[in-house]
This record gives C-alpha cells, structure tokens and sequence, in this order.
C-alpha cells in the first residue's frame, strides 16, 4: 500500500508548462516547520496515527526538507455545515501527510514538506471573511477554502486585491470564478450542476417540473436560475415555482402543496442536507407529493440529519446531482484515495473529502511546474488553461475562468422493508454531451 502511495504521488508530481509559471521571488507562503492547524487535530487524528506509522517504516528514506510551505484551509467546522468542513479537513490533511511521507513537494533543486494552517469560518459570511484575513496576516498565499459558495463569495475580493491564491473545493456559484483573476475550485459550478439536472428530467421523459428554492441564497438562487433556463431550452414545462426566505426554513408544506396541485412529476430542490433530511423531504411526502425530489450537491449528506423513527420509506426518489462517487469513479488514483482514506478514517469518503484532497493535490501540481510557491507564480500555473489534472474526481482542465471541465454524477437515497438505514445509491454518469 505504501508503495503504491509513493508511486501515484510521484507520478502526480510530473512538471508540465513552465512556460506560464514565475520564478520562486517571494518565501512569504512558507513558515516553520513547527506550523499546525488550529481546528483540525481531531478530523485528522486518524490520518496522522497512519502517517506516523509510514514516517516511522521508512526513516532510512527519509528527505531532508529545506522548509514548509504552508496552506491555509477555511471552512465550516463547526455548525449547522460542519460535515462540510469536516469532511473537506480530512481530504486536505490526507493529502498533505501522503505528500509529505512520500518525500514532499520539490521546489527546483530544493524539497519542502506541507503544513496546513485551518481556520473555522462556522458557516458565516463574516467570520469567512476574518478567517482570511488572519490567513493573509499571517503571510498564507495560497488557501483552500471556503466550503460554501455563499462564504467563499465573501473573500473572493479579498483574494484578487491581494494577490492570494484561492482555491474552493465545493463552492459552486458561477460568479465566484471569473477570467485570469486568483479564484479557482475543484468542483463544478452551479450553472452546470442545473443543467445536467435538467438534461437528467428531459432524458427520463419528465415534462412538468417545478422548482422550490431559497430565493436569498446565492447557491440556491443560482442554481435555480441554471435549471429553470435550462429546462425551458429542453422543452420543459415548470408548472410551478416556490421560494422560501432563508436556507433554514423548517416548514415546507405550503409549497409542495402548490406542487401538487399543479401536477409536478419532478421537483428541483437546490437547498442543503440540514433541511432535506429533517424537514423538506418528509414533508412533501406527507402533503401527497410522491415524484422524484431532485437536489444538487448540497443535499449530500442528508443521511446523517434523518431523525430517529423517521419513515425512511419517503427518501426513495430522492436523488442529487453530485461531483463525485466512490462506486463510480474507477480510476486507479480514485481507486487509491478510496483505499487510503478508508484505512485512515474508518468510513468511505464523500465528495467534500475527494474535493479537499484534490485540492492539495493541483496545488502541489502547480508548484512544482513552476518551481516556486509565491502566488503570482502558482496563479500563472492555474491559468494555463492546457495543463490536466488527474486527481481522486477525475481528469480535468480549468477553463479560462478557473473552473474544471467535468462531468457530473447522479445519486440518491434507496430504502427497503426492514432495513434499519437509507442507502446512499450512485446512479450514473452525467454529462451534457
């Protein structure tokens, strides 16, 4: 296993492009060795326990590091969305302890090791916003984060007018993203997401749709606007269309009545798992709405907010547009993730965890492309729109706005008589092909 471990990371680390890469004049991203996160002891715990072990193993090849390069990390760790940020912790710290037993990060002639600096933004706009500017205080260039797109929304200005590389694994509004500027992700972005949502109800034979979303949030909002344009270009008919005020809403009765009665065979839920799971689903069930309950990446997780003594009968039909799936995802790097991450936490990753990991892992790409770690010079090597990926999600390049070219898949929830437990079920490959 861990000589598996080395040979994928070093084939990872293979130079591409130098043509669009800086030289290494700035050391500001680096810090000593001595550099830890301050939230994310306990997701790791496991992980470093293996690291451990590893580092122990193979003392005799061990490298001698000319310093740190320190990432920054933001997310919800704790809160109503702290699986989120949990979950892309343990991705994030997976990859830098492989990465550094492996024999680190090579910086032209020199090696460095990575650290991670993690900051908790609790799922708030604000304290996203002070958790960067703690990061840029204390010299961080190139941070991962945040795990939503209505934080993350929050520093991109911050990261382009100080010249701070940021990457989100999970941050999918369109706007976050634009041409040539310091913003990437990992992740697809919502205008996407919709659409294949759309393509999904057209190639089932779905013609009467409707939508209920959170018409303040600029996730739900966005990917309702994604959805309903592309549903009119398909041929669909949206029968009926609800909102509600906020992402916490807890009674969502009125308006799957209104669905009901229009007649909807499928209806677009772009909201989060804090509310499918104990509220909205339940209860579009309970007025008489039995069609397909179609939710976007943000419902992953819902398993986990199912109250105790639930009907569990009402989750079948209820599936999600999701970036990635461990069932899936075949390819011998996922396969090694997969692996890896399992022997570390004792469960099966989700798609924040693989898009945390990858994260680190187009990071460690581009600074070893260019040879330097300063993010003017890391940025240049993201914006070369030729270079591909090949990380635990798939194979990809960035668009000329900092978005992956992917594709997408489709999962839900299956529940039989008896069973004590929803399953988490992948479907299929999704694409607009």
């Amino acid at each position: 296993m861990k000589k598996k471990l080395l040979s994928l990371l070093l084939a990872l680390s293979l130079v591409v492009s130098l043509a669009a890469c800086g030289s290494s004049g700035s050391t500001s991203g680096s810090a000593s060795s001595d550099a830890t996160s301050d939230t994310s002891e306990g997701a790791s715990s496991a992980a470093e326990e293996e690291s451990s072990a590893t580092t122990e193993e193979e003392s005799a090849d061990s490298v001698e590091f000319a310093g740190t390069i320190t990432l920054g990390m933001i997310g919800p760790m704790t809160g109503s969305l702290a699986v989120y940020g949990t979950h892309v912790a343990n991705g994030v710290n997976l990859a830098i302890e492989q990465i550094n037993a492996a024999g680190g990060v090579t910086v032209g002639d020199e090696t460095y090791e990575l650290a991670v600096e993690s900051k908790d933004d609790q799922g708030d706009s604000t304290e996203c916003l002070n958790a960067m500017n703690a990061l840029i205080s204390d010299g961080i260039e190139l941070v991962i984060g945040s795990a939503t797109s209505g934080c993350t929304s929050s520093i991109t200005s911050v990261a382009n007018s100080e010249g701070v590389v940021l990457i989100t694994p999970s941050g999918t509004a369109d706007a976050l993203t634009t041409e040539m500027d310091y913003v990437f992700r990992t992740c697809f972005k919502d205008s996407f997401q919709g659409e294949l949502a759309a393509q999904y109800a057209s190639d089932e034979g779905y013609t009467k749709v409707g939508i209920v979303y959170c018409s303040a949030d600029t996730y739900s909002a966005g990917l309702r606007d994604a959805f309903a344009a592309a549903a009119e270009e398909l041929g669909l008919e949206v029968v009926a269309e609800e909102s509600v005020a906020t992402m916490t809403e807890v009674d969502y009765t009125n308006q799957f009545t209104k669905m009901v009665e229009a007649g909807a065979e499928l209806v677009f839920i772009p909201f989060y798992y804090d509310v499918t799971g104990p509220y909205l689903v339940p209860q579009a069930r309970s007025v008489g709405f039995d069609g397909i309950l179609l939710g976007a990446d943000g419902v992953d997780n819902t398993e986990t907010t199912i109250p105790d003594g639930a009907d569990l009968s009402v989750y079948n039909d209820f599936l999600f547009v999701n970036h990635y799936s461990t069932e899936l995802a075949t390819s011998d790097i996922s396969a090694s993730f997969v692996e890896s991450y399992e022997e570390a936490y004792g469960e099966t990753p989700n798609n924040f965890d693989a898009l945390g990991y990858d994260a680190v892992l187009v990071l460690k790409q581009a600074i070893e492309s260019c040879g330097a770690f300063d993010a003017d010079s890391v940025q240049a090597a993201l914006a070369d729109t030729s270079v591909v990926y090949e990380v635990s999600t798939g194979t990809f390049s960035f668009d000329d706005t900092g978005t992956p070219i992917k594709t997408g898949v489709l999962m839900g929830y299956s529940y039989t008589e008896g069973d004590d437990a929803v399953t988490k079920i992948a479907v299929t490959t999704l694409s607009l092909d």
